[in-house]
């Protein structure tokens, strides 16, 4: 199966080099709407099994394995079974958009204590989502931040509309942040984002090209730092995680896939690509 072909110039050029230099690269991954699909619940987003499983045939063909996240890095790391897949021995994992880390390796955490502030956030949300006719949104505590997910409601859409607004009001009151996704806001504490995550990883690893592959507005911070690498003269590659809730991605990527199958796909002949080169 032949790699699918970037639609830039930046990222063809990112190919070779990432192809010629295997051990130089470093892959990083987004989880929800990437790696696992979204649903309803965020309990059951388990990854697309075909992603792990290519994942690990690239751990062992490139530098480093990094997934990059909003979810709590135990939830992740509990959800993606990443452990039990062979080739993500020291493979990464970043929660909270870089505030929190798992090492594979040594299976340690790096757990930062949750901001009082959300938990105060936590006990006002009920009473604003149902001022706002949003009562029965899916509340999601996640520690450092909350998630408030509309996807259940008869107009998914127009409650996150309705509630944009008040729920900026409040993240800014408490001196925290607001970050929209698809069917969901999210209040979380100020700190990294995943441009940040990012660029730290790349840097730890002494990565001489870098893949990141997202899929919502809060993998843009990733993106424009793989931009800034590539002026840097660090290769590298965008791909999106396509849908029909979210195309904030597709005008700057390299690559274009359908949702997390497609990614699993991508990741596959990005691995048969490198195997064949070897040889």
């Amino acid at each position: 199966m032949s790699l699918v072909e970037p639609i830039t110039e930046a990222g063809r050029a990112a190919v070779a080099a990432i192809v010629a230099d295997p051990t130089g690269t470093l892959v990083a991954v987004d989880y929800d709407g990437t790696l696992a699909p979204i649903v309803a619940d965020p309990e059951r987003a388990h990854p697309d099994p075909a992603a792990v499983r290519a994942l690990g045939r690239l751990g062992s063909l490139v530098g480093r394995i990094v997934v990059l996240t909003g979810r709590p890095v135990k939830t992740a790391v509990r959800l993606g079974r990443f452990r039990k897949t062979r080739g993500l021995e020291s493979m990464i994992l970043l929660g909270q958009y870089g505030v929190e880390r798992w090492d594979a390796g040594s299976n340690t955490y790096h757990l930062p204590p949750q901001p009082p502030a959300i938990n105060v956030v936590a006990e006002e949300l009920p009473a604003i989502l149902e001022e706002h006719d949003a009562g029965q949104a899916n509340l999601e505590h996640k520690g450092r931040a909350l998630g408030v997910h509309t996807r259940k409601l008869p107009d998914p859409a127009g409650a996150l509309r309705r509630l944009t607004e008040p729920l900026r009001d409040l993240a800014t009151r408490h001196k925290l942040r607001l970050e929209p996704g698809k069917n969901v806001l999210e209040i979380r504490a100020p700190g990294s984002d995943k441009g940040e995550a990012l660029l730290s990883a790349v840097a730890e690893a002494g990565a001489r090209s870098v893949i990141f592959a997202g899929d919502d507005l809060g993998d843009l911070p990733a993106f424009h730092a793989v931009q800034r690498l590539r002026t840097e003269g660090i290769p590298g590659l965008l791909v999106c995680s396509a849908s029909q809730e979210e195309d904030a991605l597709t005008t700057i990527s390299d690559v274009i896939v359908d949702g997390p199958t497609g990614i699993a796909g991508w990741l596959t002949e990005l691995a048969d690509a490198i195997e064949a080169a070897r040889t």
